[in-house]
């Protein structure tokens, strides 16, 4: 049986569809994530099967629990934490492990096992307010509530938004190492390097899933050449090139411009073409697609028909 089953859900907010016919099954012991920009319905999508809100229709399982028939099941045998911090903040962290522990009817010392690695980092500071941690030790305390009566499925929503690199890092090594204690992990994010990170993810835009496999297999379906192509003056290169009839994608990633183009165009042709349009030091390289630029290609697909 699946960690998650969600057959055809979705949800609106008056006129605004945050969900449409969402459907995906993540398998028992897999890390699942859902990537996508701010906006897509990732924390509407959670929030529906942690129990938190009810769908307009569609149905959805966790665990084998329906999620609006089997709620209070639900709760029981899932860690929630989401996007916001949403401990005590005037509790110390001390307090509020005990405290998500007896509320599950367990203990620290009897999961202790589940949060060791991870409680052992913020230990130093467990008198401290819950309100005065950094933003990395509050994510470590949250992900250690979540974890404190050993649940099946863990649902992670944005957990390393606004967290320093570092931080972002150590989270993901948590995960993997959590993924081997039998926990089901869905995670979302918008950050598109933390998708290669994941078993399977999920691409979602408005609301609708876009695609689902695996980060390798999503890469080796890009189908096309990829070019890295640098210049002068960038954000003019960028008019030029997507002018270029002979361009079919041209995206900014950083301090190069993605550029894919139609069969049979030459980086020596796109070279000579820029520099008649007046552009020095100008660079063309073939390069690996990586997740953002599959996540790009797919949804400029489903912009153009």
């Amino acid at each position: 049986m699946g960690a998650v089953s969600v057959h055809e859900v979705s949800k609106s907010y008056g006129k605004t569809e945050a969900l449409k016919r969402v459907s995906f099954d993540a398998d028992a012991g897999e890390i699942f994530g859902i990537i996508g920009p701010d906006g897509a319905g990732k924390t509407t999508l959670f929030r529906i099967l942690t129990t938190l809100l009810l769908p307009d229709g569609g149905q959805a399982t966790v665990d084998g629990a329906d999620v609006v028939k089997d709620y209070k099941r639900i709760r029981q045998e899932i860690g929630y934490m989401p996007g916001r911090f949403s401990l005590y903040q005037d509790l110390s962290v001390e307090e509020n492990l005990e405290f998500f522990a007896t509320i599950f009817n367990t203990t620290i010392q009897e999961n202790y096992h589940l949060i060791e690695d991870i409680y052992k980092q913020i230990e130093p500071f467990k008198d401290r307010k819950a309100g005065k941690l950094s933003g990395g030790m509050k994510q470590k305390l949250a992900l250690c509530c979540a974890l404190i009566h050993k649940p099946r499925v863990l649902f992670l929503d944005e957990p390393t938004t606004g967290v320093d690199p570092v931080s972002r890092k150590e989270f993901w090594d948590m995960l993997a190492k959590l993924r081997e204690q039998d926990i089901s992990i869905l995670v979302s994010t918008p950050y598109m390097d933390e998708a290669s990170l994941c078993d399977r993810i999920a691409f979602i835009q408005e609301g609708r899933f876009l695609k689902i496999d695996t980060p390798a297999a999503i890469i080796s379906q890009f189908g096309q050449e990829l070019w890295a192509v640098e210049g002068d003056d960038m954000y003019t290169m960028l008019l030029d090139l997507r002018a270029d009839p002979r361009v079919t994608s041209c995206f900014t990633f950083g301090e190069s411009l993605h550029v894919t183009v139609r069969e049979g165009t030459t980086t020596d042709q796109i070279k000579t073409y820029l520099t008649g349009k007046g552009h020095c030091n100008i660079s063309v390289k073939v390069i690996e697609p990586t997740i953002e630029d599959c996540f790009m290609q797919i949804t400029d697909d489903k912009a153009n028909g």
